[in-house]
This record gives structure tokens, C-alpha cells and sequence, in this order.
């Protein structure tokens, strides 16, 4: 039987470099065929060379120069470049791993080759939800440790016996301060993450709770599930992954590690299960699992979130977008943490919405979305 014909599409974030990690620990059932990246040539090229990836692509047009002349052979550049990447069908599994908006042309791409599409670009569903359901997402495996949780848990069962989604958030590292305490924190406060080791757009995320909001959007389109049944519970430990509730009364819930690749490794390995690439919980050590309810009031990007996916047309798209733009701001120094909620609130405030029925009409509105924050933060 042959390697699986892996391509990577944001191999040198910490996703991308996960699961490389995990490629190296089964060379006899994983190849990686194709890589891209965004600016970073240096490691770009170092992974070409231990994976022997055939196919290099950097969206950046100078770092794609500087790829190539370590690697003494051409490098594809620019976005479009990136897009015939996750197109052309080389690969039998397309791991989408970039970050932001920029990574719904690859889904689009993926899913029309008629590809598996590993997905961790969780704004691909979030900005462009109505799209990717219409090509099928019957070939979308989620790589989100939430989302990955309760695909397990939804294997063998029937769509009409399930009553609720139960999304599990560590709370972040700021679980328990008030709005007031929220003006000063800084960015090396904001990056600490209690439990996980994510990028820092991510991590900016999931200190807001705008992470978890994305990642109820995300669900939606998924599984197919009302916004009324899918629930957001504080679950400090990070050890429920989540949880998926039946009608009679079952529940079922992923535990496991907090570390990405078990995820990363089940869409890799599914239907089978691989040895794990972590060492187990000790549930006697682990001790005891809490629950509570979010503070909507502090972390006001949840709701934002949520009235956004309910609202549907293009204010996902206008929210994604106003919100990379203030992370970025806050991350570069510019702007003040709670300016990401405040800037995304005014922004959406703004918007005049049409269905997000084409990829023209989503990008309209996500550039339309980065003007106007761009302005509001100036």
C-alpha cells in the first residue's frame, strides 16, 4: 500500500510544523509531496529538503527568490500560486494550515479537485461557510481540536438523534479578570496561554474568546447544527476536547492531551488510529474536570461572534476580517487589547450585507471590512 500523498498549505506555522512532525514518525505512511508557506524561506526550505517535497510554493515573491537559491531550483510565488497548489490533485489530502481569510481560495480550490481537505483554516467555513456547503463537505476533515472531537464523536451515529454541540474553551489567560482589568494587559500576557501552544494570531484569539465564536460559526456549517444548539462552556483543564449531547440522554465527549497533533494525526490516519504522538492524560493526576459559563460581558467578541453567524450573508466575512486586523494592530503594538472587541463591534455596526453567495461578494466584503477598521484604529 502506498505512503498517503500529503500536501502541507502553511508548513511553517505551528500547525504546519506539527504536522511535519508527524509525517517524520510515519515515512512509511505519509508522504509529503507539497509545501507552501508565506514569507518564511529560510524554513520553507529546510523542510523541502528533509520531506523532499516536490512542489515549493511561497505566497511572498522575494522570499520565494531567496527559497530558491538555497534550494537551487525554481520556487512558485504569490497567492495564486498557493491556489493552483491546493487545486491541481498531486496530493490525496490537502492540509489547509493558513491563517486567516487568504485561506478560502485554497478550501475552494481542494474541495473542487475532489481532494480530502484537512482543515485547520477555520475562517475558511467562518468567511466563506456557504460556499464550501455547496461543494460538499462531506470530504472536510477538521483538524480544530473542538471540531475533531466531535466528529469522533458523531462516527456511526444517526444525524436526527443529536440535541446539542458542546464547544469546550479554556477560558484563556485572562479567565477571571473583569473588563477593567482587560485595559493594560499586554501582548506577552495575552500570548501566555494556559494550555496551548497555538500562533500568536490564534492565541490573541482564544484571550478574547473571538476564537471560540469562529469556532461556533464553524460548527454550524460542519455538522449542519442550529446556532441554538451549540453551546459554549469554560472548561479550564482542556481536557474535554468537547462533547456532543443525544436524545437520550447520552453524552459523549473527547478527552485527550492538549496537543495539536493528535488531531492533526487523526485526519491524516482515519479510519485507523495511529500510535499517539503524546504521552496519555493521567486522569488520577488530572484530578478533577470544572465547568462555567463564559463571562459575556468581559469577553464581548463571543457574542459579537455568534450575533454574526446568525445573521448570516456576509457579516461573518466583515467580523473575520475586522478582527485580523485588530489583532494585528494590537500584536504590532498599535492599538490596546480591548480595541479588538470595540473595533470589530463598529465595524460590523457599519456593514451593509448581501448574500455571500460567490467568492467575489465574500472578498468585496473582507476588503471592505479591513478600509474601514484600518481607518477606525488610525
Amino acid at each position: 500500500m502506498r505512503p498517503l500523498r500529503v500536501a502541507v498549505l502553511g508548513s511553517t506555522g505551528s500547525i504546519g510544523r506539527q504536522a511535519l512532525d508527524i509525517a517524520a514518525r510515519f515515512p512509511d505512511r505519509i508522504s509529503v509531496v507539497a509545501l507552501a508557506a508565506n514569507s518564511n524561506a529560510t524554513l520553507l526550505a529546510e523542510q523541502a529538503r528533509s520531506t523532499g517535497a516536490e512542489r515549493v510554493v511561497l505566497a511572498d515573491a522575494a522570499a520565494a527568490t531567496r527559497a530558491g537559491e538555497l534550494l537551487g531550483r525554481p520556487v512558485e510565488s504569490g497567492a495564486a500560486a498557493v491556489e493552483r497548489l491546493a487545486g491541481e490533485g498531486s496530493a490525496d489530502i490537502v492540509l489547509n494550515a493558513l491563517v486567516g481569510a487568504a485561506g478560502l481560495r485554497a478550501s475552494v480550490a481542494a474541495l473542487r479537485s475532489g481532494v480530502r481537505l484537512a482543515l485547520a483554516n477555520k475562517e475558511s467555513l467562518v468567511v466563506g461557510g456557504t460556499l464550501l456547503t455547496e461543494l460538499g463537505l462531506d470530504r472536510v476533515v477538521p483538524v480544530d481540536s473542538e471540531h475533531s472531537a466531535i466528529y469522533q464523536c458523531l462516527v456511526g451515529e444517526p444525524d436526527d438523534a443529536v440535541v446539542r454541540l458542546w464547544l469546550t474553551a479554556s477560558g484563556g489567560p485572562f479567565r477571571g479578570r473583569s473588563r477593567e482589568d482587560l485595559k493594560h494587559v499586554t501582548l506577552e500576557q495575552a500570548l501566555a496561554h494556559p494550555r496551548w501552544t497555538m500562533g500568536p494570531k490564534i492565541t490573541v484569539d482564544s484571550a478574547t474568546l473571538m476564537n471560540k465564536g469562529l469556532e461556533v460559526i464553524e460548527a454550524h456549517y460542519l455538522f449542519g447544527i442550529a446556532y441554538d444548539r451549540i453551546r459554549v462552556v469554560i472548561h479550564p483543564q482542556s481536557c474535554i476536547h468537547s462533547m456532543v449531547e443525544y436524545a437520550d440522554g447520552s453524552v459523549k465527549a473527547h478527552l485527550g492531551a492538549t496537543d495539536m497533533r493528535i488531531p492533526i494525526q487523526y485526519a491524516f490516519s482515519l479510519p485507523e488510529r495511529w500510535r499517539s504522538p503524546v504521552e496519555p492524560v493521567d486522569f488520577v493526576e488530572l484530578g478533577r474536570l470544572d465547568f462555567e459559563e463564559p463571562d459575556r460581558e468581559t469577553f464581548q467578541c463571543l457574542d459579537l461572534a455568534l450575533e454574526a453567524g446568525r445573521t448570516g450573508m456576509t457579516y461573518p466575512a466583515v467580523l473575520n476580517a475586522a478582527n485580523e486586523v485588530a489583532v494585528a494592530a494590537f500584536l504590532a503594538g498599535t492599538a490596546p487589547f480591548l480595541a479588538i472587541p470595540a473595533t470589530v463591534a463598529r465595524v460590523l455596526d457599519r456593514h451593509e450585507p448581501v448574500p455571500a453567495d460567490s467568492l467575489e461578494a465574500v472578498e468585496a466584503a473582507d476588503a471592505w471590512a479591513r478600509t474601514e477598521a484600518l481607518r477606525l484604529l488610525a
